[in-house]
């Protein structure tokens, strides 16, 4: 009599192999991001991942196993949807106080602003399709990558829309990396004010570190906590994403995205449980992994093909949002700050 594999066991069979090679290409993206080459171009472990997984999934091409797409599934969706969760441990409710009243205020029509304009810009002058906008537009305004992928869990567009709002954000929050700084004579404002509007503009949170630590440890400080309480705005946005999408589909049941009140909870954890550092640096560690995982897998299954039908338009929009941050940003932060 044949014998009937265990339930643990034939999800690993079935799952197994997209798994571990989206887990070995996230893996060779944090290694690399760590090499002194890349580190000194702010190239994060999930753009790193991304790329190869692109360089594996359109050189491979055709020959690439059928086996894989069931692992690379879980890896996009489980996968990631557990290292937005565990994104919430970077932020704690006492950062948030710290950046007082106006410095909340800039963060929230930076994010409403950016959102509005990538929607309507993007739909009405570049003529995209309303999930290329939304990537976009969400990657400009909230943190990047990861604010792209977690969007991504609720609207579930085509990977290579994905891929396209990923290489945007990252192309103009590197360009702000070399901007910023340069800018930082010329605009009147004193270390801490230009650390809220580093913060409150710049795309990914290595990319506002590096902006930051170019002028010194008080504006680091202050654009890290700026830029944390934007990404806090991210569970409010996948709420409202959320209620958006059950409407537009028909249904009366709101799809709440659940990893976004994961993520409010790991910032309540972090805020009122004393976490070892230890512990907490394990734990930042591996949602790291997971985000670069998932974004290898959504690397493997995007093809340039794809990208190429898309245009040039993203990258125009993209453009536009950049920027509307860089000035408008700066002109919010003075009339607030």
């Amino acid at each position: 009599m044949a014998t009937v594999p265990s339930f643990p066991a034939s999800v690993l069979a079935v799952r197994g192999p997209g798994l571990a090679l989206a887990a070995a290409i996230g893996t060779a993206g944090l290694w690399l991001a760590q090499q002194p080459l890349l580190q000194r171009g702010q190239l994060g472990a999930l753009t790193v991942a991304i790329v190869i997984g692109m360089l594996v999934g359109n050189l491979g091409g055709a020959r690439l196993p059928a086996a894989l797409a069931p692992g690379l599934a879980l890896a996009q969706r489980h996968l990631l949807r557990a290292g937005v969760v565990l994104y919430g441990l970077r932020l704690s409710f006492q950062d948030v106080a710290a950046l007082g009243l106006s410095g909340l205020l800039v963060d929230a029509v930076v994010v409403a602003g950016t959102l509005a304009l990538g929607l309507w810009a993007g739909r009405r002058w570049f003529g995209l399709d309303r999930d290329t906008a939304l990537l976009t537009a969400a990657g400009s305004a909230i943190c990047g990558a990861a604010a792209v992928l977690a969007v991504e869990r609720v609207i579930r567009p085509e990977p290579g829309k994905v891929a396209m709002a990923v290489a945007s954000v990252v192309l103009f929050g590197t360009l702000g990396i070399f901007l910023y700084p340069a800018l930082y004579p010329h605009l009147g404002l004193d270390a801490a004010g230009f650390g809220l509007y580093a913060g409150a503009t710049v795309h990914e949170v290595a990319q506002v570190v590096a902006v930051g630590s170019a002028i010194g440890p008080e504006t680091a400080d202050a654009a890290v906590v700026a830029k944390l309480s934007r990404v806090l705005m991210l569970v409010p946005v996948l709420l409202l994403l959320g209620w958006r999408e059950a409407r537009r589909s028909g249904g009366h049941e709101v799809a709440v995205p659940w990893f976004a009140l994961g993520f409010l909870a790991m910032v309540a954890v972090n805020s009122l449980v004393p976490v070892p550092a230890a512990v907490k640096s394990w734990l930042l560690a591996l949602d790291t992994l997971l985000l670069a995982t998932a974004m290898a897998a959504l690397g493997v299954e995007t093809r340039l093909s794809r990208l190429r039908a898309l245009g040039t338009r993203p990258l125009l929009l993209a453009a536009l949002l950049f920027a509307w941050l860089s000035v408008g940003g700066y002109l919010l932060v003075r009339l607030l700050h």
